[in-house]
């Protein structure tokens, strides 16, 4: 993977916590993640694989929620982790015209691994979201294959690239160039030590209200840089959480809840055309998809302890959704359409953050 400059390299530190070991989602131990990034000229897109663990999913299912801030989006999956309160399958993040397509390829996927999948144990839940990358990418082309689907997945590790890469590569933020970014904290509780990350797939935000550690360098750009820019926000977020923590999927949808605080911290306001989706879930509590005739056990934090990790997840979204505009590079894409990197304008006029 190419070095990439992260935003605590440029000295400024999100938060008050520790940051896990690569400060990423896969510092939580059995995550992944895998990307294909197809960037020429007018096709500019991507996807980006989740993985909660690398045994069986579908058989070893993990505990999950979804939380909706704002619901401009197509997500697949959701009514079902809603309701049953777990994920069967890796996570997988596209462009909003790639949903079908992903939500096929990764039904495919588990019916390889899952041979009595549709015969003697129902059916399979995928689970697949979305941004619209249409401004940078010829989404009508829809470029994005199956095959592009499985080498997501099969290539996940535990090294995460972000900015212009796999879900991000066509994306925009705050009207820049935006993509993956990923942080993570670590929690410090009695009974012992956990991890949280967050993956973010970012494509919202109004230029002049970006901030980074109180900084309005969003105005700062706006004024003095890109004065007759058109500032719309019609894009989204997709977030990811994973965690070790020991909570129920109800502790889990009220961590998910936190990650509004972040984004604001960041500058958004959550307007009308942008959908702020998060998805989480916790390796701490699998469930089997056999039934063994025996009661089931699960482990859960104390409600007075959830504190930790609603800081946590404000603080990881927070520095992820930094990390995608400061790794970014600038594109130049469909009928010519460009967006420049946070990095290079601030280089170029010297703007310190």
């Amino acid at each position: 993977m190419k070095k990439q400059k992260r935003i605590r390299e440029y000295g400024i530190h999100i938060g008050e916590m520790t940051v896990g070991p690569k400060n990423s989602i896969t510092d939580v131990d059995g995550v992944t993640v895998g990307q294909v990034t197809l960037s020429n000229q007018d096709t500019q897109t991507g996807v980006t694989a989740v993985l909660p663990h690398q045994g069986n999913i579908f058989q070893e299912k993990v505990l999950a929620s979804t939380h909706v801030i704002n619901g401009f989006g197509k997500t697949t999956g959701s009514i079902q982790v809603t309701e049953l309160g777990t994920i069967e399958t890796p996570i997988i993040l596209t462009n909003t015209l790639s949903v079908g397509l992903a939500a096929d390829a990764l039904i495919d996927y588990m019916l390889e691994q899952n041979p009595k999948i549709g015969q003697t144990t129902g059916t399979v839940n995928p689970v697949v979201g979305e941004c619209n990358d249409m401004f940078l990418n010829s989404i009508r082309a829809k470029k994005i294959k199956k095959d592009h689907i499985f080498q997501a997945i099969h290539t996940a590790s535990s090294t995460v690239e972000e900015g212009t890469v796999g879900a991000g590569t066509g994306m925009l933020c705050y009207s820049l160039k935006g993509g993956v970014g990923t942080s993570s904290r670590i929690m410090e509780l009695d009974h012992g030590t956990y991890t949280l990350g967050v993956l973010v797939v970012t494509n919202f935000g109004i230029l002049h209200d970006l901030t980074i550690q109180g900084n309005q360098i969003g105005k700062a750009l706006k004024e003095k840089i890109l004065p007759s820019w058109e500032e719309k926000d019609k894009g989204s977020i997709m977030m990811v959480v994973a965690t070790d923590l020991p909570v129920s999927e109800r502790q889990l949808n009220r961590i998910l809840k936190r990650t509004s605080t972040g984004l604001a911290r960041t500058g958004s306001i959550i307007t009308n055309g942008s959908g702020e989706i998060a998805i989480g879930f916790t390796t701490a509590n699998k469930v089997s998809h056999q039934k063994t005739g025996k009661i089931s056990s699960l482990q859960t934090i104390h409600e007075e302890e959830i504190d930790e990790a609603f800081r946590a997840v404000g603080e990881a979204t927070e520095e992820a959704v930094i990390n995608s505009l400061i790794t970014a590079t600038a594109v130049t894409g469909r009928d010519g359409n460009k967006r420049p990197a946070l990095k290079d304008l601030l280089k170029s006029f010297q703007i310190p953050l």
